[in-house]
């Protein structure tokens, strides 16, 4: 880009969005251009909170700004359709949509195909990857330190439903337990270890159609590699949601979540490194410093001109994986 600011509008002012939007207004090259939502009384507020940037109720009045990046922000299940709606007025070229990229692997294809077609860099928010401790898993893992990898368990638990009734609109405002969270923990299985087959699967506690509230299932991949995922957002004693994995290896184990990262291997030698070790500064906190860091990044990729990850097509397979475990476990019914 020839700018020396980026001009940005994010679109869906939910939780997401004035989090991204709050972090995008204080990144020295970024021009916090304009905001969007479909909400009166949500963009009066904006107004008050955000000086001098256009607020707008329709993906359509951008057009006008001259945006060089968009921030999708609003529900899952209309991802695509604003992408769609950016794409074909060009409203903008490069985009970020938040977790996950669509509601169905179908979509995640149309719009990944859109993408490309357009050119621009593309993004996805799985922030995890952004997390001081997943990054130093990933490293030991590409420096082979636990040997060949055999096997992984990995978990997403909360207690954000536990005891909701069925059918509770706030569950399915934010779809099941695979997309809510445990998207998460999908992606980062796939950054470490490439490729996965859904091999079982099984729901439990179904609210409404694709809004399950725990689920269980198995993955494999030809090398022999095989994994487990635990996911649940009815889970007690989970206050805040945590993310995590066990990983064996040829050579040991390792244990890595938000907070820490714990090596043991076969000879006896044992390594622990907490968030405050891995130097986990930013600066500017707001949310987690995760966040920070992937705005920083894709900001810094749309400059640059040079590709950003997770982009479309990475994310994409966490819904096709998403999409393979609804499928399995309505098989095994």
């Amino acid at each position: 880009m020839s700018r020396e600011k980026l001009r940005v509008a994010v679109v869906g002012l939910g939780k997401m969005g004035v989090l991204h939007a709050s972090i995008l207004n204080i990144l020295p090259n970024v021009q916090l251009t304009a905001l969007c939502d479909k909400s009166t009384v949500i963009l009066k507020f904006s107004k008050r909170i955000f000086n001098r940037v256009h607020v707008v109720d329709d993906v359509e009045k951008l057009s006008a700004l001259d945006i060089d990046v968009i921030y999708v922000t609003t529900p899952i299940f209309s991802h695509s359709l604003v992408a769609k709606n950016v794409y074909s007025r060009e409203i903008a070229r490069n985009l970020f949509i938040e977790k996950t990229l669509a509601s169905s692997y179908d979509e995640a294809k149309e719009v990944c195909e859109l993408a490309q077609a357009f050119g621009g860099v593309n993004m996805v928010g799985y922030m995890k990857r952004f997390a001081v401790t997943f990054r130093k898993a990933k490293n030991l893992l590409t420096q082979e330190t636990l040997g060949e990898v055999s096997s992984f368990d990995a978990y997403a638990y909360s207690s954000d439903f536990l005891g909701s009734k069925k059918n509770s609109k706030t569950s399915a405002s934010r779809g099941g337990a695979l997309r809510d969270s445990g998207c998460h923990v999908v992606d980062l299985a796939l950054w470490f270890f490439g490729d996965l087959q859904v091999d079982s699967a099984k729901l439990q506690s179904p609210t409404e159609k694709d809004s399950e509230n725990s689920v269980y299932f198995r993955v494999k991949k030809p090398s022999g590699l095989e994994g487990k995922f635990s996911v649940s957002r009815c889970m007690e004693n989970y206050r805040l949601p945590e993310m995590g994995l066990l990983v064996r290896g040829s050579k040991g184990i390792m244990r890595v979540n938000d907070d820490k990262v714990s090596l043991k291997l076969k000879g006896g030698k044992s390594s622990t490194w907490y968030r405050h070790d891995l130097n986990d500064n930013v600066f500017f906190w707001l949310g987690a410093p995760e966040y920070v860091r992937e705005d920083e990044y894709f900001v810094k990729s749309v400059l640059e001109n040079r590709s950003a990850e997770p982009s479309f097509y990475a994310a994409s397979k966490v819904d096709y994986i998403i999409d393979q475990v609804r499928y399995r476990a309505g098989r095994n019914e």
